[in-house]
């Protein structure tokens, strides 16, 4: 198949879907968010679809009532325009961006069910449209080899302890 190009704009004979997401915006570039968001609002205005696929909020160094309401906050302004909000909660082990994991301590490194419950029962009052990063044991960047089990069982584990509090077994809520 070939393409026209015609100017700035570029003419295809199919339609072919294309995924944009931002990843791990920490507290300190909320405000580089903001921006993002803007841009989406803007694009959306004139296209009746969103510039981004979905953004990622890594608040997971923030104490867990901020970082809920943090994703509360934006995750209402987002849910209007299609958007798919992706929230981190509990500590991945190891060093990335600056942000020093290494030495806490491995039961720190496995979210619990009460807090996936936590955020699922916040975000599904606003939308469908979201997903919650949960730490298993999982790492980023450099960390000493063996020092982390993962434990992707515990995921099985949230989703039937959801399950339980909505009273929909079967239902895979999460």
């Amino acid at each position: 198949m070939s393409s026209v190009c015609s100017g700035s704009s570029i003419n295809l004979p199919f339609h072919s879907p294309v995924v944009l997401h931002s990843d791990h915006c920490a507290k300190k570039l909320l405000p580089w968010f903001d921006g993002m968001l803007e841009a989406d609002e803007t694009y959306y205005k004139a296209s009746q679809e969103p510039l981004f696929s979905s953004h990622m909020l890594d608040l997971s160094e923030e104490p867990k009532e901020e970082n809920i309401a943090t994703c509360v906050k934006y995750f209402k302004r987002m849910a209007p325009l299609g958007l798919w909000l992706e929230m981190e909660i509990g500590i991945t082990g190891g060093e990335e961006d600056g942000v020093d994991n290494t030495g806490v301590d491995n039961a720190s490194l496995y979210t619990q069910p009460e807090d996936i419950y936590e955020v699922h029962k916040a975000l599904i009052e606003i939308g469908p449209n979201f997903s919650i990063a949960a730490a298993f044991g999982n790492v980023h960047g450099v960390y000493k080899p063996g020092n982390v089990k993962l434990q992707p069982d515990l995921l099985q584990k949230h989703q039937l302890y959801t399950e339980e509090k909505i009273s929909k077994k079967g239902s895979k809520p999460l």
